[in-house]
């Protein structure tokens, strides 16, 4: 340590600003002082009652080490005096966020700032999202209204996070990141929920022989194991095969002609040996199936609800949760991150089945259709 950085810092420590600011800015002066001289110096002309000059110094040290904790939280304090809460909170965020990586507890004086830091950011962030707020109400916007622009406000106050299509087998860029799907791209969705009774009367014949359901989530020795696994093998997440990796299964689909013909008229992906799929899937009481993402982003899947308990629970698809109600279809893109839950004493099943995504072209179609084959004809 140079002789005038710890004259400065003796001064700084003995309540006298004048000399700190005298010794440190005869240092900074010199053209090579490293950032501690210029931090040590911001926070001697703070004490000396000049913000501006103080303001300068730390930038001087920020722009030396981008990433000093000290700076950083000397920095968001200062601005918050000013009143300068969203300059604020961006060095708040960026103290807290370098902190979250450290794999060693900082200095004590540094752990304070950052306590202080996270606090004041949430006063800040509760500050700014009431007067976005404001700003929203006065102009006429009301809770439920714009579903997708509720979604962007949320996402800009921190309160959700972004969800991307996240598919964990093949992604097809350039797709919309949609969710939940609207009816109207679907004209044949009257149609299917118009077959609803007829599709029950076959389920809950099947229901009172289960033998032919099995776990939806099965063993497989010849892939890695790394997620959760809580219903794997489980009959509280269990399904019965219409199509089964592009086939019709048969005898399933002789014990629910109804079902097999209400299908027909859906544009199911046809990918020989992998789709279409149609299933009767069901979920058991108090069964939560967690978070995940389907393998590819050329599909979409739907369900059609047939046996749904009250206060059963719901389907979230990113940011959106949708519960369900018998007789009333819906579309949603699987490659988003979603999980299901029913909640109710009594079981759930939906029709669940998977579709082309409509934005693919004729010849995408065929390609991807092409390019999935040939993944699956690779050698083990």
């Amino acid at each position: 340590m140079s002789d005038l950085l710890k004259r400065g810092l003796d001064a700084l420590r003995a309540g006298d600003a004048p000399a700190a600011v005298a010794a440190l800015e005869e240092l900074t002066g010199s053209g090579d002082a490293e950032a501690p001289a210029w931090l040590a110096l911001a926070f001697a002309r703070v004490n000396n009652g000049d913000g501006d000059g103080a303001l300068a110094a730390v930038d001087r040290a920020l722009e030396l080490e981008p990433r000093n904790l000290r700076a950083l939280l000397f920095k968001g304090d200062h601005l918050d005096r000013l009143g300068r809460a969203r300059a604020a909170m961006g060095f708040y965020q960026a103290a807290l966020g370098i902190a979250a990586g450290l794999t060693e507890a900082p200095p004590r004086d540094v752990q304070e700032g950052l306590k202080r830091a996270a606090a004041t950011s949430d006063r800040l962030a509760g500050d700014y999202e009431a007067h976005l707020r404001s700003a929203l109400a006065s102009a006429g916007f009301r809770d439920g209204a714009a579903p997708r622009f509720a979604e962007s406000f949320d996402i800009l106050c921190g309160r959700k996070p972004v969800h991307y299509q996240e598919p964990t087998r093949y992604l097809f860029p350039g797709l919309p990141q949609i969710a939940f799907y609207p009816r109207e791209t679907f004209p044949w969705l009257e149609a299917l929920e118009a077959q609803t009774p007829a599709i029950r009367a076959e389920l809950e014949a099947l229901l009172a022989g289960e033998e032919r359901f099995r776990p939806y989530l099965e063993q497989d020795p010849h892939s890695p194991q790394l997620n959760d696994r809580s219903n794997v093998g489980s009959m509280h997440w269990s399904a019965f095969y219409l199509w089964r990796d592009g086939a019709l299964v048969e005898e399933n689909a002789a014990r629910c002609p109804a079902t097999v013909a209400a299908l027909e008229g859906v544009p199911g992906p046809d990918v020989p040996g992998q789709t279409p799929t149609a299933l009767f899937s069901r979920l058991k009481p108090g069964t939560h199936i967690p978070p995940h993402n389907g393998m590819v982003n050329t599909r979409l899947i739907c369900h059609l609800p047939i046996i749904v308990p009250p206060d059963c629970g719901e389907l979230r698809v990113g940011n959106y949760v949708r519960p369900w109600v018998e007789g009333e279809a819906f579309v949603f893109d699987d490659s988003m991150e979603h999980e299901a839950i029913n909640r109710s004493d009594r079981e759930r099943v939906v029709l669940l089945f998977d579709i082309w995504r409509p934005e693919l072209t004729e010849a995408e179609r065929h390609w991807v259709r092409t390019l999935l084959q040939a993944v699956d004809s690779f050698s083990d």
